[in-house]
């Protein structure tokens, strides 16, 4: 790694004007910029005005001791950064460990030779332009994060809205009466499955990366549950027609929580997309909405369908509840839908749950304070 000297800056604190004279000479030689001082007011006076960027340490300077001084820059919160490298007549092994003990990062005797004074400090050096370089490359890929995550909220904001137009046409189309048949109906049907389909990834991604960024608004309001799961189901029964799956409702009436209303309907809508995706054709999709005890709602989405093995429930935990330690988009998107439910579930005081026996079904659902308890909190 070829480092340019010239643009660090190394303040020397030393009283001897003969061993000040003859460091200047060694670093100046090796095109560094050298500063000076010969006790703490010099010191500070210097690390105000300059960026300092290596300091070498003499530990006796008339009333300055070189260890308090190191130990006073360290808790300072503008020089802590800054390696001290220790140059003094005191070598008994206590007083080296003081230096150390005081922040020091390296300690060199006197009399001190040119060689080993110039690898120690080229070798502090290198650390530093290593860690500035990694600090350099840590910034630029936030950054590269920073924008992909913004690209991804306007890609899902600019193709959610026609997509939710061209959604809207064909649940119209859907609704011919029935016995009339004009030909298209199952290219409509298929065409609706698949507008639905890219409206729930599109909307969880523009929520996952909203809430990436932070920019995410939520606005709670007063939500009469079953109604808008009436509603949900209500747009989502073409697509669970097209497997001739049944939904059945077993919905408690007058239950109403304190939410934002689209991210409850997205956190229903991917429940039941995730029902019908994994239950048989001509099967039964249970939805229950009740009160548990006095300031619980609970929602289920009990199906007979593929159901999951013990590992891949693991692995579906994992993925989903391990927040910060895995992204949910790791395997192409998996699991995003479960996660956008189970991120805001927990957000809002709530708990999910899910359950699942290979080749038998699942259920999966959530419980959630009622609006009296969700508004205190």
């Amino acid at each position: 790694m070829e480092i340019d000297f010239s643009m660090y800056n190394i303040l020397i604190l030393e009283d001897s004007e003969l061993n000040l004279f003859v460091l200047k000479e060694i670093l100046e030689r090796e095109h560094f910029n050298v500063f000076s001082a010969s006790g703490a007011k010099g010191a500070f006076e210097n690390l105000q005005q300059q960026r300092i960027d290596l300091i070498l340490m003499d530990v006796m300077m008339g009333s300055t001791n070189g260890f308090d001084l190191t130990k006073e820059l360290k808790s300072m919160e503008l020089y802590k950064h800054i390696p001290v490298l220790f140059i003094t007549n005191l070598k008994s092994p206590d007083d080296v460990v003081r230096g150390f003990d005081s922040g020091g990062v390296d300690y060199i005797p006197k009399p001190f030779n040119k060689k080993e004074l110039l690898q120690r400090i080229k070798h502090q050096i290198k650390l530093i332009e290593s860690s500035r370089t990694i600090a350099k490359q840590t910034a630029q890929l936030q950054e590269a994060i920073l924008n992909r995550d913004r690209m991804y909220a306007i890609l899902a904001h600019d193709l959610r809205s026609p997509i939710s137009s061209l959604k809207m046409i064909l649940n119209i189309l859907t609704m011919s009466p029935e016995g009339s048949n004009t030909g298209y109906g199952d290219m409509i049907n298929t065409g609706n499955d698949i507008a639905e389909q890219l409206f729930s990834v599109l909307d969880n991604l523009l929520k996952w990366t909203k809430n990436s960024l932070g920019v995410l608004s939520y606005m709670p309001q007063e939500i009469e549950l079953d109604e808008m799961i009436k509603g949900v189901v209500e747009t989502l029964q073409p697509t669970a027609k097209l497997k001739n799956i049944e939904i059945q409702l077993a919905l408690q009436s007058g239950l109403q929580i304190f939410f934002d209303a689209d991210i409850m309907k997205s956190i229903l809508r991917n429940l039941l997309i995730n029902a019908v995706k994994f239950s048989h054709e001509d099967s039964l999709i249970k939805l229950n909405l009740y009160r548990d005890g006095d300031d619980v709602v609970v929602v289920e989405f009990i199906d007979t369908g593929v159901g999951m093995s013990v590992d891949a429930q693991r692995q579906l935990q994992q993925q989903i509840m391990e927040e910060g330690k895995i992204t949910p988009m790791r395997e192409k998107g998996k699991g995003l839908g479960l996660w956008v439910v189970y991120h805001f579930i927990q957000q809002n005081s709530g708990a999910f749950f899910f359950e699942s026996e290979e080749n038998v079904g699942s259920r999966f659902g959530f419980r959630i304070p009622l609006m009296d308890t969700a508004s205190n909190r």
